[in-house]
Parts: C-alpha cells; structure tokens; sequence
C-alpha cells in the first residue's frame, strides 16, 4: 500500500517536472524569436540607413549645387502580407452606376449615378451625383492571426490588394482584389456589378469576401471588424431642406419597421447592442446601405456628424460594427445598394432567402394612416401616371382632381352641414338671448344641443370630413418632397418640382421666411386666404362666435404657410395650390345646387316630427348635464 502510494507521487512529480520543462522550453523559444525580429530589425535599419548616406555621396557629388535632402524612414512591412506596390483603381460600370475601386483597402472610393445630376441650372446640369466622397470614404475589415505565438491585428484599409483581371460578360463585371500572405493564403475582396438594364438588380452590388485558406494562422476570435464611413455630399439646392432628411437607418432583423438616428443639425450617436440587419447612410434622395446577406451584424456603434453649410456637404457617416467568426467560416456575402430613393426599387430588394428588406421605409411617408394612404393610393396612381405622362405638372393636376372626387362627398356633407347651422341661427340666437350669464352656460349647451337634436343636426358632421381628410393632407405633406419622380422636373417657372421655385433672391435674409421669394408658395397663400375668407363668411353666418375669430381663421394661417412653406418643395406648394382652388370651385357648385329655403323647411319637418323625441346621445348628454347641475348645486350649497 506503502509503494503504491511513493509510486503515484513519484509518477506525479515526474509530471510537474516535464512541464515545468516543456513551458521552459516555449519561454526560452519565444525570447529567441523575439531577439531574431529585434535583430532583423535592426539590420533593415541599418541597410536602408547605409543605402541613403550611399544615395547623398553619389548626389553629392554629381551635383554643384547644394541642395536639401529630406530624411527617408524606414518602414517595415507586416512579415506575413505580401503588399503590391503600386496603388492601382479599377472602374465597373453598367447604365446606372459606375463604381471605383481602389487597391489601397480594396474598397469603393467613388460611387457615381449616371442617371442622376446635382442641382444646378437646368442649362447647366451636367454634374452627375456622387455617393461617395473619395477623401472620406472608408471601409475596413479588422481580424487577428496567429505569428510566433503573438496574435497580430490586421486591419485591410492600410493593406495594397493586388488587382486581378476584370471578368466582363453580358450581364455582370466582375473583379478580385486579392490581399496574399507569405503562406500562401490570401484574403480576397470580390464585386460583382449587374447589368441587365433592371434598376433593382443594377443599383445592386454583390461584395463577397473570401478567406481563402486563412483558418490555421486566424487567432483564436468569435468575431470580424468591419467599419464602414463616409461622407455625403451637397446635391440639393437647399441645404437646409436636404439636411432634414438626411439620416442614418438600420433595421432589426425580422422586424418591418425600421431604427434611425433622427435628424440633427449637430452630432448623433447610437450603440445597437443587439444584431442589426443592414446598415443604411440616406441622403434626402439617395441611399448607400450595406447589407449583409449570409449572417448579421451582431452589433453596431452608429454616428453621424453635420457639417457646415457652404462646405459643400451635409453629413459625416460612420459604422463599427461585426460579423461572427468560427474557424469554419472561409467567407461572407454582403450587397451594397448604390442608388435613388426610388419607392418601387427599394421595395422589391431582397435578403438571400427571398425575405423583404423594408428598405423602402427610409422614405418618410409620414405616420400610422397617412402611411397607408401614400403606400397604396398616392405612389401607384403616381407611378401609374408617370408611365404615361411626362409632364409632371399636369400628372400633380390629375392626382389632386383625382383626390378631389375621393373625398367630394365628404366637403359636400360639411358644406350641408354649414348650410343646416345657418337655418338655425335664428334659434341660436333666442337661445343666447335667454341665457346670457355665464352661470347659465350648461343650461344654454343644454338648449342648443337639443336644438341640434331636433333639426337633425350632428355637432360633428362638419369636422368629422376635415378628421377623415388629415391623413391625405399628411400623406401629400410627406410625399412631395420625398419623391425623387419630381426632381429636376420643371413646370412653368420652376426648374424643379422638388426644391424651391425662387423668382427673387434676397440679399438679406427674413428670419423664419428665408432669402427668397417662391412663387408658387405665394399664389399658395393668397388662395388659401381668399378661401378661408370664403368659409369664414359662410361660417359666420351660422354660428354667432365666429366674428371673434376672424384673425386666426382668416389671415394666421396663409401667413404661417408662406412663412413655412417658401423653402418647402415647389411641388407640394403647387399641389395645396390646385387643391384650394379646386375645393373652392366645389363650394361655388354645391352652394349652387343646395338652396337654404329648402334646407330650412327640411329642418322645420324635422323638428316637428321628432317634436318630444330624443336619440339615444340626447338622452346620455342630457343624463351627463343633468349630474353636472346636480354636482354644481351641492358645490355652491
């Protein structure tokens, strides 16, 4: 028992002993690695060192002039990425978008629409928009290997790929920017550009990455870096117009709403913890986004930063987030949409497996049920219309005529309920003279709503119209300047349905208004004055409190809208312009067809039949105010 005992103590040291040894040995090693780098180092050093002084003799010495040599310094390239030596582009192209792509990081460093210009003078348009900014635009992909039992950083944006030869073909260019390690391996970088005359497909970029025998030097990691920046330039007349809707998006994966960064004159920042499904830097017009089609982003750290007027941009973008790891994965698929904030593109991209990508919500159309009003009637009858007109002016008539007659029998029922307010008066009237004190307030309510009641008349039949047409008035507010059909389309003097019509620039500016005068907007608020002024007198002449307020019906909201709307896009100033005077000649035909006497003598038939009757909302608001004048009574005992 004794020696089975020294035997297993004797096995255990014997143990302990052999590896203390074996870590002794890896120790010892690695200081040795590490003193041959320090040497080799030091060697290079020493090498470039002698050949510079070799260089200066022999200038020295050719030459009679004496002249200034600035210091060479010694770089060390990583031991195991074998760099190319030139920085070299390389240009895909299709109908639609023309792509630049650099060596230096193997990233896009130019993304140019060929459908699309800048805003300038129509005669001079000829400058064609640009998503990327090649000074800023970044994109990194950060991983770890495995060198001398050290984990190293790669980082691709400060590597040279070497470029490949372009694969051309009918429908697609193709090209690998291929990063090689001294082992054999190599990371390669492949774009993909379609061109099969399909915006959907066109303004699409594949971007796949390949690890090509990479995983026994990768380091032990459960993650890939890739960050993502750039910077958005000016292509808008209005600088303030386009900033407020320039943002950053994502969306969750699953989920058809989507996130974004709100709008802000400043900075804005955001750390998404949870997986993220694509990445979208929006202009007021155009979209970069990155989506990636075999995995997710299982975070990402978003910002944004607005830079100044007049510097020729509008917002700064950036995204650090990753993508998971497992020394199974030998490559990623991403897309990169490139392109217009087109709503019938955007809504058919789709992720790998077929799913929608609700892509199409970065266009702002506006909340709950304008939403709905601008996805399934506003942009189809739009787009329908487009097909067939090319003059955008007269399709913005046909939509707001077209809109008109939707809601036409909803003015008719506010008119006839103004015109049954009016054959009342009368009644209104003896009811204030009976109760003029303000403690009689309840009873004279009380009066006036059996009033109605008996003439048949719905307290809410003339504001129930305007409730129901919110959502179109919402819906035309949101679509106008968020359509990318209306720019660069001119009608009459404007040169452009999606900014400002400007017949006269300032040379000082008005604070709220602006240094301009639109004159769409201005016809806009003069019409919208004389219609109010017109349902102003009508309205009057049915209701006795309404002289009191002529200022605010009348006069405050045409100034507030030339105030508001002479930045607003000349489209949607033209859009409330034909809508004013369209109702307007509605309420000239229906006051034509509807006579006051005989509404009178339907009112008076009314009353008489319904003479001690009440409905089931005259007898709970009777109910209501008899508690009320049952409560006040005890109050004042």
């Amino acid at each position: 028992m004794e020696n089975n005992n020294t035997n297993k103590q004797s096995i255990i040291g014997f143990i302990l002993i052999g590896l203390v040894f074996f870590a002794y040995m890896l120790y010892n090693n690695y200081q040795m690695e590490k003193y041959s780098e320090q040497l080799a180092i030091e060697q290079a050093m020493e090498s470039v060192a002698t050949q510079a002084s070799e260089q200066l003799a022999a200038q020295q010495s050719d030459s009679t002039e004496v002249s200034q040599i600035t210091p060479q310094t010694a770089v060390v390239a990583d031991p195991f990425i074998i760099d190319a030596e030139e920085v070299k582009e390389v240009v895909l192209q299709n109908d639609y978008l023309s792509l630049t792509i650099s060596s230096l990081g193997g990233q896009i460093t130019d993304a140019t629409l060929k459908q699309h210009t800048k805003f300038a003078p129509k005669e001079e348009r000829n400058e064609l928009v640009k998503l990327f900014d090649p000074q800023s635009a970044v994109f990194d992909m950060s991983f770890y290997v495995k060198e001398n039992l050290k984990n190293i950083k790669v980082e691709t944006a400060s590597h040279n790929f070497t470029i490949l030869p372009t694969v051309v073909e009918d429908e697609y260019q193709r090209v690998t920017l291929r990063l090689p390690f001294k082992g054999g391996e190599s990371l390669d970088f492949i774009y993909t550009l379609h061109n099969t005359k399909d915006e959907v497909s066109d303004y699409m970029v594949d971007f796949d990455i390949e690890l090509v025998g990479l995983a026994p030097i990768m380091a032990n990691q459960s993650s890939i870096g890739i960050d993502w920046s750039n910077r958005s330039f000016q292509n808008e007349r209005s600088y303030k117009n386009e900033n407020m809707y320039t943002s950053l998006y994502y969306r969750h994966p699953s989920e058809t709403g989507i996130e974004d960064l709100g709008v802000s004159e400043g900075n804005k920042s955001k750390s998404v913890s949870t997986s993220v499904d694509w990445v979208a830097f929006k202009q007021q017009y155009f979209t970069s986004a990155i989506i990636p089609q075999s995995v997710e982003f299982s975070y990402a750290d978003l910002a944004y930063q607005t830079l100044p007027e007049k510097s020729g941009y509008i917002k700064e973008y950036s995204m650090a987030a990753a993508v998971p790891y497992t020394p199974q994965t030998d490559s990623y698929k991403f897309n990169f949409y490139l392109g217009p904030n087109k709503f019938p593109v955007l809504k058919k991209l789709t992720d790998a497996d077929g799913n929608t990508l609700s892509l199409e919500r970065v266009i702002p159309l506006g909340w709950i049920f304008s939403t709905y009003v601008s996805r399934w009637v506003v942009i189809p009858l739009f787009t329908f219309l487009s097909k067939y007109i090319e003059n955008f002016g007269l399709i913005i008539l046909i939509l707001t005529i077209l809109v008109k007659l939707i809601i036409s029998p909803l003015t008719y029922k506010s008119y006839l309920s103004t015109a049954k307010m009016r054959a009342v008066r009368p009644e209104l009237e003896a009811i204030n003279a009976k109760y003029p004190r303000q403690e009689d307030a309840m009873k004279k309510q009380q009066a006036t709503m059996e009033l109605y009641n008996k003439a048949g008349i719905s307290p809410m039949s003339g504001c129930l119209p305007m409730l129901i047409q919110m959502p179109i008035l919402i819906a035309m507010f949101r679509f106008f300047p968020a359509s990318i059909e209306l720019r660069g389309k001119s009608f009459l003097w404007s040169d452009d349905l999606s900014s400002y019509d400007s017949i006269l620039d300032l040379p000082f500016n008005i604070p709220f208004y602006g240094d301009h005068i639109s004159l769409f907007c201005l016809l806009m608020a003069v019409v919208l004055f004389a219609y109010s002024y017109m349902n102003y007198k009508q309205t009057a002449a049915s209701q006795p409190q309404m002289p009191g307020m002529k200022f605010m019906t009348v006069y405050m909201m045409p100034i507030m809208m030339l105030f508001w709307f002479n930045d607003y896009s000349s489209g949607l100033c033209y859009y409330y312009l034909l809508s004013n005077i369209i109702t307007m000649l509605m309420m000239f035909g229906i006051r034509a067809l509807v006579d006051d006497d005989k509404v009178r003598a339907s009112i008076n038939t009314k009353m008489v039949n319904t003479k001690g009757k009440k409905s089931r909302f005259q007898q709970r608001y009777d109910e209501l105010m008899r508690q009320q004048e049952e409560l006040q009574k005890r109050q004042n005992r």
